[in-house]
């Protein structure tokens, strides 16, 4: 099935299931709308009962007439039921041929002789003192009382309740009960060194006497230190599960505010109420957004932030080791934390959770896939070595993809094709075979991942070929030439990084060799062969002419790839020059290694661009034949230096 269409589809059920929500209405059991919309509800029924309170009070059914008719209905005896008041006179006028009575009101006026003529006529009447205080109170305050009602109730719904104004130094805190952190050691696969680590804080919860027997203490504090999506979180939360206690969860994002000593306050919060229920746990996440290192403010001065990392430094000071109130923070910047926070006595421990190798993914992704349908011929082995550098929560995606693939085909279970076909869409981005290009660019892409298979084949230290597809994925790329490798690689020799080099300048080789031009296709696979070389000759001393030394100043975290180095340059302009002939040179030596093998295996590389055009995807056994081909031709004929 083609990718386009069953991603239409895929999107179709989406605004389906919209469509749904709309005509269902909101959810009937999600707090927030319930609140919303009975706070409205609330406010209109006020404003309902004052306006009928309004409408009542004020007498609007009533009719004013003069005290002239109203003299005249006397005599005629027309009137009943009066009411004679200091200033006007209420009664009822008797209705005529059929119609209903009906009610008036006149202004009194100084009349001696009305109450004899009112005894003449035998009409029945009553009077009574009006209270205008108690008027005024019924018609203005009860109103008005009303209204302040209502705005402090609504107030108090849309600040969240306890978050209002008043409660701003209050800690915003996410508290897990002993019973509520369902997550465990089980859990958590892939950092086995890491949850060894952390054993001994979950021993000490468990079993504080037998860690304090021999006059030892635990740490106060434990700092998590890795890339984004390793586990740091979940570790955290297995350690409160393993040990049974209460967790505080905040980012340290949620302790800063616009308001000066919000933070502070909250951090004061924050550690009463992990003393009022130890043994606990309070994880801190993202550490770097609250634990900066003091005097990087560019305006100087004493700001909310430091201010705030003062209280916490003072708060894991002051409190005693032996109350069972454990501290984890997790950072991907360990490199710009306050140097405080990281002495002994405060964060004693540092835990960091690398990457996971090949045993360590596999173990990972049996974890993710216990709920998940998969076919006899999935073999997660084989997944966890296609997947070099992803991390957990990458994994977790992947096996996630893989399903929606699979129900969008309508299979009943996960294959290993689902799985490959998501880990493309991950690596290389959406597949799309829609995009009209024309034979000549096509052409061009063909030879271009042929010259880099071709070259990876031919060269003994890299990566073997898995896959190649002139099939357009994400925003830019036209084709790909996928490499997995056989093992993790932690060091890099130098002969391997000039092979490297060598596979991504195969493309543009290819287009010079076949077509005897160039086209921008090669712009990506330029700029990272020039990083190889720049970190050749500038970190790794890989450069005779310039000794071993090293020219660069990264401050920035292993754990985060920024892409950003240091603007200072600590060399001269002639160390400058010699750094980019050096360069040069490494890339001009490349280049003409790969033009040499080009056109001395030129068939080799018509071949496979021509099974390229015609099938768009080579894989599996195909290309396994013909890797094999290539590597007996080359072990037979040597194709020079």
């Amino acid at each position: 099935m083609a990718a386009g269409t069953s991603d239409s589809g895929f999107m179709n059920k989406i605004i389906e299931r919209l469509k749904g929500l709309r005509e269902d209405g909101p959810n009937k059991s999600d707090p927030a709308q319930n609140r919303v919309r009975f706070s409205i509800w609330y406010f209109i029924a006020a404003m309902l009962v004052l306006v009928w309170f309004q409408s009542y009070s004020g007498g609007q059914q009533t009719e004013k007439i003069s005290y002239s008719d109203f003299k005249q209905w006397a005599r005629e005896g027309k009137v009943e039921d009066l009411t004679v008041g200091p200033e006007q006179i209420i009664g009822t006028v008797k209705g005529e041929e059929g119609k209903p009575a009906r009610q008036f009101i006149t202004v009194r006026i100084e009349d001696p002789e009305l109450v004899g003529q009112l005894e003449q006529k035998g009409i029945k009447f009553s009077g009574y003192f009006e209270n205008k205080w108690l008027g005024a109170v019924v018609s203005w305050m009860l109103p008005l009382g009303l209204f302040v009602f209502i705005w402090f109730f609504l107030m108090k719904r849309m600040s969240g309740g306890a978050q209002g104004v008043l409660s701003l130094g209050k800690a915003r805190v996410k508290v897990y009960g002993e019973k509520d952190v369902k997550v465990t050691f089980e859990d958590v696969a892939g950092i086995d060194e890491a949850k060894g680590e952390l054993e001994e804080v979950v021993q000490f919860l468990k079993e504080p006497e037998k860690s304090q027997r021999l006059g030892g203490r635990i740490p106060k504090g434990v700092l998590l230190v890795g890339a984004p999506g390793t586990g740091k979180t979940l570790l955290a939360k297995a350690v409160a599960g393993e040990a049974g206690v209460m967790f505080f969860s905040m980012s340290g994002s949620e302790f800063v505010e616009m308001i000066v000593g919000v933070g502070a306050a909250r951090i004061r919060d924050l550690f009463r109420q992990a003393r009022e229920h130890a043994p606990c746990i309070i994880f801190l996440d993202e550490m770097d957004a609250l634990g900066k290192a003091r005097g990087l403010n560019p305006m100087g001065g004493h700001d909310e932030r430091e201010q705030t990392l003062n209280q916490l430094l003072v708060e894991m000071d002051g409190f005693d080791p032996r109350a069972g109130v454990i501290i984890l923070a997790a950072t991907n910047r360990p490199d710009i934390l306050d140097p405080a926070l990281l002495r002994p006595g405060r964060f004693d421990r540092h835990v960091a959770i690398d990457k996971p190798d090949i045993r360590g993914r596999e173990a990972i992704l049996k974890i993710h896939a216990k709920d998940v349908a998969l076919s006899s011929d999935v073999d997660l082995k084989k997944i966890a070595a296609m997947t070099p550098g992803f991390v957990g929560a990458d994994l977790a995606n992947l096996i996630n993809e893989a399903a929606l693939i699979a129900a969008r085909r309508g299979a009943d279970e996960v294959n290993m094709a689902h799985f490959q076909e998501a880990a493309d869409r991950i690596i290389g981005g959406l597949e799309k075979k829609n995009r009209v290009m024309s034979p000549k660019e096509k052409e061009i892409v063909a030879y271009h991942e042929s010259g880099h298979a071709l070259v990876a084949m031919l060269l003994p230290g890299t990566d073997p070929v898995s896959k190649i597809s002139i099939i357009p994925r994400g925003i830019a790329a036209l084709g790909y030439t996928q490499q997995l490798p056989t093992e993790d690689r932690y060091l890099m020799t130098r002969n391997e990084l000039l092979d490297r080099l060598q596979v991504l300048l195969g493309g543009r080789v290819a287009e010079e060799v076949i077509f005897d031009d160039i086209s921008t296709g090669a712009q990506n696979d330029l700029q990272r062969a020039s990083d190889i070389a720049r970190t050749m000759v500038m970190e790794y001393g890989m450069s005779e002419r310039l000794g071993l030394l090293t020219y660069t100043h990264t401050p920035q975290s292993r754990y985060l790839d920024l892409g950003l180095g240091s603007n200072e340059r600590e060399y001269s302009e002639r160390t400058a020059q010699d750094i980019d002939e050096e360069k040069s040179r490494i890339m001009d030596e490349a280049h003409q290694k790969v033009l040499l093998k080009l056109k001395n295996y030129r068939d080799r590389l018509e071949k496979l661009a021509k099974i390229l055009l015609e099938n768009e995807t080579i894989e599996g056994d195909e290309l396994k034949t013909f890797a094999e081909e290539i590597r007996v031709r080359a072990s037979a004929v040597s194709d020079g230096p």
